[in-house]
């Protein structure tokens, strides 16, 4: 079965829908111009306790379930990926310290985090290690009862800003997860501007110099740095990532409506084009088809099922790469107009393209997915 909202999620949505729609859909292009979110804006999420929805009540959150959050994540996305992709990265770190972290850990950071005192960021990815996070270079030496961290991390959404880093580096024991903070000595940011897409998430270069920290800091214990405290948060990633991609479908959606019920060309309005319609209508059903996968996905997530993961790769995976057709075709749509930052469709294409690759590419994903197929496939085989 497929979760349908219950009326408390709908009415949460639809005060999900007038927050974005008020303090942060107006304002996104002029944001992704800039390439910066203002630091007001996070303050704001905080305060309307969106940016510790999911962490549990006892330590100050929302205590939110992963439906509501997924909720939350779609409108966000529709009105602006940049500040979508700021609640997933930090809901990612909020997430690993809640799995993986010590009591110690999560009484001295989960509040800070639901309270938005500080920005969780994932620093994974370098220079030479994307998707293979196990390939990563940064080193984590032990010197006592501290560590000392050296590397340089790149593509860290929010690393300009966040207060807060979730590093994974290299140990003697093997991958190793330690949290960081921006004041430590040695810890320095370089902002990467003119990106493609998620413009004003102020995705930067982050380097650790000879950066020591606590013994206290490090998640879960040595050696498990991508296979559980990682590998948790990315799989909350690809889901609030998945929903975003609802978002952008329903914005390109809804643009491609209006302006298609608007502009006229060869004496009629172009929603009366025959390839036109065809367009939007496979936006509509992309939408509803994406939304209802990223539902599913959040049942079996508060569900605690097994299934979880590959419902969750699978929601992705689909609302990503639908994400990237209706933006393409929300800028054909929109003809020469489509090309200019004058209209928001602009901005979609390039976040969809972003969208196929983070938390896992579109051909991880196709790998992944075929795997749960000879799996599933497998199982019933021997339950005859």
């Amino acid at each position: 079965m497929t979760a349908t909202p219950t009326a408390g999620r709908l009415t949460a949505r639809e005060e999900f829908r007038a927050f974005a729609d008020r303090h942060i859909a107006p304002h996104a292009d002029a944001w992704h111009r800039a390439q910066r979110t203002p630091p007001e804006v996070v303050r704001l999420l905080a305060d309307e306790g969106l940016l510790g929805l999911p962490v549990p009540r006892e330590y100050g959150g929302g205590g939110g379930d992963a439906v509501t959050l997924g909720l939350l994540a779609g409108e966000l996305g529709r009105a602006c990926s940049s500040v979508r992709s700021l609640l997933t990265v930090h809901t990612m770190v909020a997430h690993a310290i809640q799995r993986w972290g010590s009591r110690s850990q999560r009484e001295s950071w989960l509040p800070r985090l639901a309270a938005g005192e500080i920005v969780g960021a994932l620093a994974v990815s370098e220079p030479g290690a994307g998707s293979d996070a196990a390939a990563v270079t940064t080193r984590l030496v032990r010197d006592g009862d501290d560590w000392v961290v050296n590397g340089h991390k790149k593509w860290t959404t929010y690393g300009e800003t966040a207060g807060l880093f979730l590093v994974v580096g290299r140990s003697e024991e093997g991958p190793t997860a330690v949290l960081v903070e921006r004041d430590t000595p040695g810890v320095r940011t370089e902002l990467i501007e003119d990106m493609i897409g998620i413009r004003a998430s102020m995705t930067a270069n982050v380097y650790f110099d000879d950066v020591r920290v606590p013994g206290g800091h490090v998640l879960a214990r040595p050696g498990l740095g991508v296979s559980h405290v990682v590998g948790a948060a990315l799989d909350l990633g690809r889901y609030t990532v998945g929903w975003g991609c609802v978002g952008i479908l329903d914005a390109c959606l809804e643009a491609s409506v209006d302006y298609a019920s608007t502009r006229e060309q060869f004496g009629s309005l172009i929603k009366e084009h025959q390839l036109v319609r065809r367009m939007i209508s496979t936006m509509y059903t992309d939408a509803r088809a994406a939304r209802l996968l990223c539902l599913e996905a959040g049942r079996l997530r508060d569900e605690r099922d097994p299934g979880a993961l590959a419902a969750t790769s699978t929601a992705k995976y689909f609302a990503a790469t639908a994400a990237g057709r209706a933006a393409a075709d929300a800028v054909q749509i929109h003809g020469a107009n489509g090309c200019s930052s004058d209209y928001p469709v602009q901005r979609y294409l390039g976040d969809s393209r972003v969208m196929e690759i983070i938390e896992g590419s579109a051909q991880l994903h196709q790998v992944g997915l075929a795997e749960y197929a000879f799996q599933e496939r497998g199982l019933r085989r021997r339950q005859r």
